[in-house]
């Protein structure tokens, strides 16, 4: 007879914050790779539209989380920002960034990290790799808006454009990162018909194009073949923006491979395991196939 003991998979449950997340693929993705990496891993949706909440509740929903014994949190939109405040300690790209996208309670502690850079970084040098990054145009200044120009003026812009339907929030996003990109120009649009016109490239970092918010983020027209274009939002994967760039006949960038490599970062700083990225594509692509 066997008598040796039945091996028990770590345990581990985190979840994820945000509005209108129902359809969200991160609970399946993090769900399969930590059965991959032998744990018991539990991923639950905490949707502030489905329960009637808002962001002024976000204290207390971490507070739950971190009592309920989870080991971490990914945050989303309209919550990014809001959640640098209700942490202990930030990971310098956090710090520069003032928005987070996870928090992993450790020792008591809550840590604040931003993996959304890093995911959108990753994704366009495997699928825009070899494009031009002199001059970029960017659509939206919250909280994913400052991650994806602290990404593109780490992959080498030498000057980023940043529009948003409130200027005071483009300005701030300026001021923030000119500091920590001494090679790169920061400045705020106000004629993007003017800007698109010699720009080499178009990143789109608004909630515009989701299933909640459908539509294009600026006139059809203003797309052209001159430049690539690179969105953020994954679901559906084929935004009105995504779909007229490819009929315009631009090089474009989905936003699915942002949504994995932000996953493979923050399953590693929950886990402390690094997990198989390609694996991970794949279980991505099966999702949404």
């Amino acid at each position: 007879m066997n008598t040796q003991a039945a091996i028990i998979p770590r345990q581990l449950h985190v979840g994820l914050i945000g509005a209108g997340i129902g359809r969200s693929l991160t609970p399946a993705m993090h769900m399969r790779e930590g059965e991959h990496c032998g744990l018991s891993y539990q991923y639950d949706l905490i949707d502030l539209e489905a329960r009637g909440l808002s962001v002024s509740d976000l204290p207390a929903l971490i507070d739950e989380a971190e009592a309920a014994g989870f080991a971490g949190l990914n945050i989303t939109h309209p919550c990014k920002q809001a959640a640098v405040a209700l942490v202990d300690e930030l990971s310098p790209d956090a710090q520069a960034l003032r928005s987070i996208n996870t928090i992993v309670f450790r020792g008591g502690r809550r840590i604040g990290h931003n993996t959304d850079w890093w995911g959108f970084a990753e994704s366009f040098r495997r699928g825009l790799g070899d494009v031009s990054l002199d001059r970029v145009v960017q659509l939206g200044a919250g909280g994913a808006g400052v991650a994806v120009a602290h990404a593109v003026a780490q992959m080498g812009a030498r000057s980023i454009e940043i529009f948003d339907l409130d200027p005071s929030r483009a300005h701030a996003l300026a001021d923030q990162l000119q500091a920590a990109h001494a090679t790169c120009s920061f400045s705020v649009g106000h004629n993007l018909a003017e800007a698109l016109n010699g720009a080499d490239g178009l990143v789109h970092a608004t909630p515009t194009g989701m299933g909640a918010h459908p539509g294009l983020p600026l006139e059809a027209h203003l797309v052209s073949d001159r430049f690539w274009v690179a969105e953020i939002v994954y679901f559906p994967i084929e935004t009105e923006l995504v779909k007229l760039a490819r009929q315009k006949g631009c090089r474009v960038l989905d936003g699915g491979g942002m949504a994995v490599f932000q996953a493979v970062k923050a399953f590693e700083l929950f886990t402390g395991i690094r997990p198989d990225a390609e694996r991970m594509m794949q279980h991505f692509d099966s999702l949404r196939s």
